[in-house]
């Protein structure tokens, strides 16, 4: 389900005011000056990061690359926050303009397929969609400036298949 609320009525307002006081706001991106509200993920889909965190420690370090977790890709008045992000160089921004791998953990209704002409001109190298419910993941790759699927991570070799196996599903 989605809602759209044009304008700035002060009834919404308060309710963003009280989701940054409470802290419920750090999933929430900001598209073109539109906020978008994100629900916290299912419990699956964190299991499944910190798993694909652990299957990924050796492979990203190995080519140099530096978890960052969730985190701010863009500007403050034009962001998205992908589920984890792998760096150049040390994660040490509050917005970054760009990320070598960025993985989407699904969620029901979300927008990760959306965002892809988004990451395409941010430069993301590589972007993979993980289902928890299906247990599948795709990789794409950057292309010129578009994303293009593939079976196999250019950045880690690893193939989409291998990474299925690899993690312990929920």
């Amino acid at each position: 389900m989605s809602t759209l609320v044009l304008g700035r009525e002060p009834v919404v307002e308060a309710w963003l005011e009280d989701r940054r006081a409470r802290g419920l706001d750090g999933r929430d991106e900001v598209w073109e000056g539109v906020y978008h509200v994100a629900p916290h993920e299912h419990g699956r889909n964190g299991a499944v990061a910190m798993r694909l965190v652990l299957l990924l420690d050796a492979p990203t370090k190995t080519v140099g690359l530096l978890a960052g977790g969730s985190f701010n890709l863009g500007q403050p008045k034009d962001f998205r926050v992908p589920d984890l992000g792998y760096h150049r160089g040390s994660p040490d921004s509050l917005y970054f303009p760009t990320a070598a791998l960025l993985v989407e953990v699904l969620s029901p209704d979300d927008e990760t397929y959306a965002k892809f002409g988004f990451y395409a001109r941010h430069g993301v190298e590589e972007l993979w969609v993980v289902d928890p419910l299906e247990r599948t993941v795709r990789m794409w790759s950057l292309v010129g400036k578009a994303l293009e699927e593939r079976e196999t991570s250019g950045l880690l070799g690893l193939s989409a298949a291998a990474v299925v196996a690899g993690v312990d599903w929920p």
